[in-house]
Protein backbone atom coordinates (compact mmCIF):
# COMPACT_ATOMS: atom_id res chain seq x y z
CA UNK A 1 0.00 0.00 0.00
CA UNK A 2 1.40 3.73 -0.87
CA UNK A 3 1.61 5.77 1.92
CA UNK A 4 -0.28 8.68 2.73
CA UNK A 5 1.43 11.73 3.50
CA UNK A 6 1.08 15.95 4.57
CA UNK A 7 4.60 17.57 4.03
CA UNK A 8 5.20 21.10 5.11
CA UNK A 9 7.99 22.93 2.87
CA UNK A 10 8.64 25.90 5.53
CA UNK A 11 10.21 27.40 2.17
CA UNK A 12 12.57 31.13 3.88
CA UNK A 13 10.14 31.77 6.77
CA UNK A 14 10.79 31.49 10.67
CA UNK A 15 13.97 31.98 12.71
CA UNK A 16 15.47 29.31 14.33
CA UNK A 17 13.24 30.07 17.74
CA UNK A 18 10.30 30.36 15.93
CA UNK A 19 11.17 27.42 14.17
CA UNK A 20 11.65 24.97 17.12
CA UNK A 21 8.51 26.89 18.72
CA UNK A 22 6.13 25.36 15.65
CA UNK A 23 7.87 22.08 15.92
CA UNK A 24 7.19 21.46 19.35
CA UNK A 25 3.62 22.54 19.00
CA UNK A 26 3.15 20.47 16.00
CA UNK A 27 4.96 17.48 18.07
CA UNK A 28 2.46 18.02 21.05
CA UNK A 29 -0.70 18.82 18.64
CA UNK A 30 -0.12 15.16 16.92
CA UNK A 31 0.64 13.36 20.21
CA UNK A 32 -2.64 14.32 21.54
CA UNK A 33 -4.58 13.39 18.69
CA UNK A 34 -2.49 10.84 16.50
CA UNK A 35 -2.54 11.69 13.13
CA UNK A 36 -3.34 8.55 10.29
CA UNK A 37 -1.25 9.67 7.66
CA UNK A 38 2.67 10.35 7.69
CA UNK A 39 3.90 13.71 8.42
CA UNK A 40 6.90 15.16 7.51
CA UNK A 41 8.07 18.92 7.87
CA UNK A 42 10.82 20.40 5.49
CA UNK A 43 12.71 23.19 7.36
CA UNK A 44 15.50 25.30 6.79
CA UNK A 45 19.06 23.95 6.73
CA UNK A 46 20.00 25.92 10.28
CA UNK A 47 16.99 24.38 11.62
CA UNK A 48 17.47 20.84 11.18
CA UNK A 49 19.30 19.77 13.86
CA UNK A 50 17.30 21.48 16.46
CA UNK A 51 14.09 20.64 15.24
CA UNK A 52 15.33 17.02 15.13
CA UNK A 53 15.61 16.97 19.06
CA UNK A 54 12.04 18.36 19.84
CA UNK A 55 10.12 15.59 17.55
CA UNK A 56 8.54 12.23 18.08
CA UNK A 57 9.71 9.99 15.34
CA UNK A 58 6.98 8.03 15.13
CA UNK A 59 4.96 11.47 14.72
CA UNK A 60 6.56 13.67 12.48
CA UNK A 61 9.46 12.90 9.66
CA UNK A 62 12.35 15.22 9.13
CA UNK A 63 13.61 17.31 5.81
CA UNK A 64 15.26 19.80 4.12
CA UNK A 65 13.95 22.14 1.38
CA UNK A 66 17.42 21.18 -0.58
CA UNK A 67 20.50 19.76 -1.36
CA UNK A 68 24.04 20.50 -2.86
CA UNK A 69 24.72 18.96 -6.38
CA UNK A 70 28.24 17.92 -5.28
CA UNK A 71 29.02 15.72 -2.88
CA UNK A 72 31.93 17.40 -0.70
CA UNK A 73 34.40 20.05 -1.14
CA UNK A 74 35.08 23.86 -2.39
CA UNK A 75 31.24 24.98 -2.43
CA UNK A 76 30.98 27.63 -0.08
CA UNK A 77 27.51 28.32 1.31
CA UNK A 78 26.38 24.51 0.13
CA UNK A 79 24.99 22.02 1.84
CA UNK A 80 25.47 18.34 0.58
CA UNK A 81 22.79 15.72 1.13
CA UNK A 82 25.32 13.87 3.63
CA UNK A 83 25.40 16.92 5.79
CA UNK A 84 21.59 16.61 5.91
CA UNK A 85 21.35 13.29 6.56
CA UNK A 86 23.65 13.63 9.46
CA UNK A 87 21.31 16.00 11.40
CA UNK A 88 19.06 13.21 11.56
CA UNK A 89 16.80 14.06 8.48
CA UNK A 90 15.44 11.59 6.61
CA UNK A 91 13.93 13.76 3.51
CA UNK A 92 14.55 16.16 1.12
CA UNK A 93 12.69 18.45 -1.44
CA UNK A 94 14.52 18.15 -4.54
CA UNK A 95 13.29 20.23 -8.10
CA UNK A 96 10.67 23.00 -6.25
CA UNK A 97 9.44 25.17 -8.89
CA UNK A 98 11.39 27.96 -6.65
CA UNK A 99 14.63 26.09 -7.37
CA UNK A 100 14.12 25.80 -11.30
CA UNK A 101 13.21 29.01 -11.43
CA UNK A 102 14.99 31.44 -9.26
CA UNK A 103 18.01 29.50 -9.20
CA UNK A 104 18.70 28.14 -12.57
CA UNK A 105 18.16 24.22 -11.28
CA UNK A 106 18.54 22.53 -15.23
CA UNK A 107 17.58 18.24 -15.22
CA UNK A 108 21.03 17.25 -15.15
CA UNK A 109 21.96 19.06 -11.67
CA UNK A 110 18.58 17.88 -10.42
CA UNK A 111 19.56 14.59 -11.71
CA UNK A 112 22.97 14.58 -9.61
CA UNK A 113 21.02 16.20 -6.47
CA UNK A 114 18.75 13.06 -6.56
CA UNK A 115 21.65 10.18 -6.72
CA UNK A 116 23.54 12.21 -3.87
CA UNK A 117 20.24 12.16 -1.85
CA UNK A 118 19.38 8.60 -2.33
CA UNK A 119 23.08 7.72 -1.73
CA UNK A 120 23.16 9.60 1.38
CA UNK A 121 19.52 7.37 2.27
CA UNK A 122 16.96 10.15 2.17
CA UNK A 123 13.85 9.93 0.40
CA UNK A 124 13.23 12.56 -2.30
CA UNK A 125 10.28 14.52 -2.77
CA UNK A 126 10.37 15.58 -6.15
CA UNK A 127 8.62 18.41 -7.81
CA UNK A 128 7.00 18.48 -11.27
CA UNK A 129 4.51 21.21 -12.48
CA UNK A 130 3.65 23.10 -15.01
CA UNK A 131 3.45 27.05 -15.78
CA UNK A 132 -0.10 28.64 -16.57
CA UNK A 133 1.39 29.55 -19.88
CA UNK A 134 1.92 25.81 -20.16
CA UNK A 135 -1.07 24.68 -18.71
CA UNK A 136 -3.16 27.42 -21.38
CA UNK A 137 -1.59 25.77 -24.08
CA UNK A 138 -2.75 22.40 -23.08
CA UNK A 139 1.28 21.24 -22.38
CA UNK A 140 1.06 20.03 -19.27
CA UNK A 141 1.35 16.45 -19.60
CA UNK A 142 4.76 16.29 -21.80
CA UNK A 143 6.43 18.64 -19.50
CA UNK A 144 5.60 16.99 -16.31
CA UNK A 145 6.68 14.16 -18.31
CA UNK A 146 10.11 15.56 -19.72
CA UNK A 147 10.49 17.07 -15.75
CA UNK A 148 10.62 12.81 -14.95
CA UNK A 149 12.48 11.84 -17.45
CA UNK A 150 15.41 14.22 -17.26
CA UNK A 151 15.80 13.68 -13.42
CA UNK A 152 14.33 10.42 -12.07
CA UNK A 153 13.86 7.67 -15.42
CA UNK A 154 17.27 7.18 -15.12
CA UNK A 155 16.93 5.46 -11.73
CA UNK A 156 16.64 1.77 -10.84
CA UNK A 157 12.87 0.70 -10.16
CA UNK A 158 14.95 -0.26 -6.32
CA UNK A 159 16.33 3.46 -6.58
CA UNK A 160 12.70 4.89 -7.55
CA UNK A 161 10.73 3.31 -4.74
CA UNK A 162 12.25 6.15 -2.58
CA UNK A 163 10.82 8.81 -4.57
CA UNK A 164 7.88 10.81 -3.61
CA UNK A 165 6.15 12.59 -6.57
CA UNK A 166 4.69 16.18 -5.88
CA UNK A 167 2.95 17.69 -8.19
CA UNK A 168 2.74 21.00 -7.82
CA UNK A 169 1.21 23.70 -10.96
CA UNK A 170 3.01 26.46 -10.73
CA UNK A 171 0.22 28.75 -11.21
CA UNK A 172 -1.83 27.54 -8.21
CA UNK A 173 1.75 27.99 -5.62
CA UNK A 174 1.20 30.99 -3.47
CA UNK A 175 -1.60 32.28 -5.55
CA UNK A 176 -4.63 31.50 -3.98
CA UNK A 177 -5.53 29.57 -6.89
CA UNK A 178 -5.93 25.83 -6.63
CA UNK A 179 -6.45 23.62 -9.41
CA UNK A 180 -9.80 21.75 -9.36
CA UNK A 181 -9.36 18.35 -7.42
CA UNK A 182 -10.56 16.97 -11.03
CA UNK A 183 -7.76 18.64 -12.74
CA UNK A 184 -5.17 17.88 -9.95
CA UNK A 185 -6.63 13.81 -10.16
CA UNK A 186 -6.83 13.95 -13.89
CA UNK A 187 -2.72 14.96 -13.61
CA UNK A 188 -1.86 12.31 -10.48
CA UNK A 189 -3.45 9.63 -12.93
CA UNK A 190 -1.12 10.78 -15.80
CA UNK A 191 1.73 10.97 -13.70
CA UNK A 192 0.97 7.31 -12.07
CA UNK A 193 0.32 6.28 -16.00
CA UNK A 194 3.72 7.79 -17.02
CA UNK A 195 5.81 5.77 -14.11
CA UNK A 196 3.85 2.81 -14.79
CA UNK A 197 4.88 2.92 -18.49
CA UNK A 198 8.83 2.73 -17.43
CA UNK A 199 8.82 0.62 -14.10
CA UNK A 200 5.76 -1.25 -14.40
CA UNK A 201 2.59 -1.16 -12.41
CA UNK A 202 3.73 -2.30 -9.21
CA UNK A 203 6.27 0.10 -8.52
CA UNK A 204 3.30 2.57 -9.73
CA UNK A 205 0.76 1.69 -7.77
CA UNK A 206 3.15 1.58 -4.98
CA UNK A 207 4.40 5.92 -5.98
CA UNK A 208 2.78 8.12 -3.50
CA UNK A 209 1.91 11.30 -5.35
CA UNK A 210 1.40 14.27 -3.40
CA UNK A 211 -0.31 17.68 -4.60
CA UNK A 212 1.27 21.11 -3.88
CA UNK A 213 -0.28 24.34 -4.50
CA UNK A 214 -2.53 26.52 -2.68
CA UNK A 215 -3.94 23.21 -0.41
CA UNK A 216 -5.48 24.03 2.59
CA UNK A 217 -8.07 22.49 5.27
CA UNK A 218 -10.95 24.46 3.18
CA UNK A 219 -10.08 22.18 0.21
CA UNK A 220 -8.08 18.94 1.29
CA UNK A 221 -10.79 16.90 1.56
CA UNK A 222 -11.82 16.90 -1.43
CA UNK A 223 -8.55 16.31 -2.43
CA UNK A 224 -7.17 13.67 -0.72
CA UNK A 225 -10.59 11.83 -1.68
CA UNK A 226 -9.47 11.51 -5.36
CA UNK A 227 -8.16 7.86 -5.58
CA UNK A 228 -4.41 9.17 -7.10
CA UNK A 229 -3.78 11.46 -5.03
CA UNK A 230 -2.06 10.68 -1.80
CA UNK A 231 -1.36 13.83 0.41
CA UNK A 232 0.12 17.20 0.18
CA UNK A 233 3.04 19.41 -0.10
CA UNK A 234 1.80 22.41 1.74
CA UNK A 235 3.45 25.90 1.76
CA UNK A 236 1.65 28.41 3.42
CA UNK A 237 -0.68 26.84 5.68
CA UNK A 238 2.59 24.65 7.12
CA UNK A 239 3.48 27.81 9.08
CA UNK A 240 0.98 27.78 11.57
CA UNK A 241 -0.14 24.56 13.38
CA UNK A 242 -3.82 24.71 13.16
CA UNK A 243 -3.89 24.83 9.40
CA UNK A 244 -1.59 22.43 8.97
CA UNK A 245 -3.85 20.19 11.21
CA UNK A 246 -6.13 20.65 9.41
CA UNK A 247 -4.73 19.54 6.62
CA UNK A 248 -3.56 16.20 7.85
CA UNK A 249 -7.13 15.80 9.98
CA UNK A 250 -9.02 15.88 5.84
CA UNK A 251 -7.41 12.89 6.28
CA UNK A 252 -9.44 11.06 8.84
CA UNK A 253 -12.70 12.70 6.81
Amino acid sequence: MRKKIVAGNWKMNLNLQEGLALAKELNNALKADKPNCDVVICTPFIHLASVENVLDKSLIGLGAENCADKEKGAYTGEVSAEMVKSTGAQYVILGHSERRQYYGETPEILKEKVLLALKNGLKVIFCIGETLEERESNRQNPVCKAQLEGSVFNLSATEFANIIIAYEPIWAIGTGKTATSEQAEEMHAFIRSTVAEKFGKDVAENTSILYGGSCKASNAPELFAKPNIDGGLIGGAALKCEDFKGIIDAWKK
